[in-house]
Parts: structure tokens; sequence; C-alpha cells
């Protein structure tokens, strides 16, 4: 069964001139319900998010300051919201639902989160609408609990995962794997594991074409038992923040790479929604509905 974490609370409202579309995290299950790609019981709630995960990968010093809502200004202005308690309980509740996602993901081989992807969060600061990192948070998780042993990330959000690839920089048990637009934010990169820098513009048979000869070596040379997957569709040629040429049908070809590979070597999935910021909405809910529907027609 694909279970996929979600909560009304992801859809927490933020001011009416912030850039991120919010609607999409209601919109999205709505979509998949009405069209029978999921049923209610594929959906869960999760919990909330203990602080001992917390300072599992963030620093304490940068959750305090979160908890007692005490970052600067500046600090504020990086994260590209205002600083609220509600915004800090839907933060945890997101990386809760990635915890357990990778939960089910181990009994189910794959489980999604509605939200999630926070790949600009440091282990002490946030950037780019990310506070705390839930595939840092849920790897972390992972390994300390001896879940796995081995850990690939898949970041195939246009941004570059550069939050993750900090954290992980000294952790051999976790390969970050970023294949991003070049010339995008974060305008200073981090070095990941790998990282594949793409061109404005690139288009679909030159981004699957890269892809489908990089994961397959990935997943040789890592040898993962588990991977977490950032699918955001700010790749594609609408999004207002992407700069890459993409279409639907070429996201979902992207995401029928990833799973055909987790499936076939029997590699466990967790999927992060990541970004979408196209102008118009359905091109947003479509792209991220084939995600699901992808992930069903080959695991189900």
């Amino acid at each position: 069964m694909l279970k996929i974490a979600y909560r009304e609370e992801y859809t927490h409202p933020l001011p009416a001139n912030h850039r991120f579309p919010m609607e999409k995290y209601h919109l999205l299950p709505e979509q998949l319900l009405y069209e029978g790609t999921i049923q209610e019981s594929n959906l869960f709630l999760p919990g909330f998010l203990s602080e001992e995960n917390i300072v599992g990968t963030h620093h304490i010093a940068y959750w305090e300051k979160l908890k007692t809502l005490s970052i600067s200004r500046q600090e504020e202005r990086r994260t590209g919201f205002p600083l609220s308690q509600a915004l800090v309980d839907r933060e945890r509740l997101i990386n809760q639902g990635t915890i357990e996602a990778a939960d089910f993901a181990l009994q189910y081989k794959v489980a999604m989160n509605i939200a999630g992807g926070t790949h600009h969060a440091f282990t002490d600061r946030g950037e780019g609408f990310c506070l705390l990192n839930d595939i840092a948070i849920a790897s972390n998780y992972l390994l300390a609990n001896n879940k796995v042993n081995q850990i690939l990330v898949v970041d195939l959000d246009v941004h570059q995962g550069n939050g993750t690839a900090e954290i992980f920089k000294y952790e051999s048990r976790v390969f970050t794997f970023s294949m991003h637009g070049k010339s995008n934010y974060p305008m200073h990169k981090e070095q990941s594991d790998l990282d594949i820098a793409l061109e404005d513009g690139c288009d679909d048979k030159t981004y699957l074409k890269i892809l489908d000869q990089s994961l397959p070596r990935l997943i040789d040379e890592v040898q993962p038992d588990f991977i977490f997957f950032q699918s955001g569709v700010d790749v594609l040629a609408t999004d207002k923040l992407g700069r890459l040429g993409m279409t639907i049908e070429g996201c979902k070809m992207r995401d029928k790479i990833v799973f055909d590979l987790c499936c076939r070597n029997q590699i466990p999935v967790m999927t992060s929604m990541g970004g979408g910021y196209s102008a118009k909405i359905s091109h947003i809910l479509e792209a991220h509905a084939n995600t699901y529907r992808v992930a069903q027609e080959i695991f189900f």
C-alpha cells in the first residue's frame, strides 16, 4: 500500500505576497482522491517531530532560536518568510511526516510526503523556504536506529540541495546526489558527493539522458539500502523560478526512471515533493500527481 503523509496544517497560511504556492498542499490530495489514484486509507496523519530528532541533525543553538522565535531579522529574511509559532509547528509536522513515511517505505518499498524536501536548511540556519531539513533528519533517524546502513539522496529539484550537502559533508553513510540548474539559486553551491549542473533551457531529452546514465551507475557504486527522492517539479519550463525546459511528460519520465530503478533493485524509496512554482497551479498539480501515479503503477 502506498502510504502518504498529509495534514491540513501543511497549508498553514503565509502572507498573500509570498511566492510559494501553498494551495498545492491541499489540492494535491484532493485531486489524487478524486481521480482514484489513492484512497483515504493511503493517507496518514504524521505526529510531532521530537526535539531529540531535531538536534540529531541541527545545532542546539539554532533550534533554541527557532523554538523561542528569536532568530534575527537577517536570519528570518534568509528563510524567505516571517517566523511564527505556527510555522515552526508546521515544519515539525512535515519533518515527522518524512520520518514516518521512511518507516512505511521500509515496509512497503515506497512512501511519500505531500510536503517536505526542505533541502536548503543547514545544520545552523534556514534558507530558501526551509527551516528544518526533513531528508537529513529522517536519514539520521534511520541510521541512529540501525534501520539502514547506506543512504542515497537523489535530489532532482531544480535548486541544489545545499543544506543536505553541508549536513552530510563528513558522513560516508549518506551519499548526496544533486542534479540542478547551474545558474539557479543558490548562487553559492555547496559540494554534494555528486553534483550535476544543468544549463538553462535543458530539455527533456538532455535531462533524461543524463539521469539515465548517472543514476544506475550511482546505485551500483554506492550500494544503498535506502533512497530519499526529492521530486521537485520546478524543473518545468513553465516554472517561474526554474530556468530549465522540461515538459510535464518529461518530468513524469524522470520519476519513472527513479522508481523503476528502486523497484528493480529492491531499494526502499521515500519521496518528498519539493518545489514547484509554475504560474498555473494546474501545471504544478499535474506534475506532482504524476509522481503518485507512477509510484502506484510501478510498485503496486
